[in-house]
């Protein structure tokens, strides 16, 4: 299971950051499951700027410290130019930024996208399952 990749989109991140609504709890057992190096996780790397704007009600110092303390637990993925064109070029997706999140989601050798929002991948090579449904997997790897 330690190899297992995750890409966690913004929306299960900020359930997390912001401990709100009734996927905070599935969302903080996915975090800390990379916490603890039972999986790795990764975000694309234009969520650090949508948390940083999210969180924007909050003091910029606090903002710095839960997004630093974030990508101590949470790595960054990137893309290439290439992937960024192959991205504009897509079609299949409604929304550029999933495409981004599926092209990030293939860099780093994701094998799930965690997001709440899976309707939005339903185009995507890499499958996306909702937190409480990666809770579920963590579970029923651990017997």
């Amino acid at each position: 299971m330690k190899n297992m990749v995750l890409l966690i989109d913004a929306n299960v991140l900020l359930n997390y950051l912001l401990n709100r609504g009734v996927e905070c709890d599935y969302a903080m057992t996915v975090i800390n499951s990379c916490r603890k190096g039972k999986v790795r996780g990764y975000m694309a790397f234009h969520t650090v700027s949508i948390l940083w704007y999210a969180l924007r009600k909050k003091p910029v110092q606090e903002r710095r410290e839960l997004l630093l303390d974030l990508c101590k637990i949470i790595n960054v993925a990137g893309v290439s130019h290439d992937s960024v064109m192959s991205a504009l070029e897509n079609e299949a997706f409604s929304d550029f930024e999933d495409c981004l999140q599926e092209k990030c989601a293939e860099a780093c050798n994701a094998r799930y996208i965690v997001t709440e929002n899976i309707k939005d991948y339903k185009t995507s090579t890499v499958p996306a399952i909702t937190a409480a449904e990666m809770v579920d997997i963590l579970l029923s790897m651990e017997r």
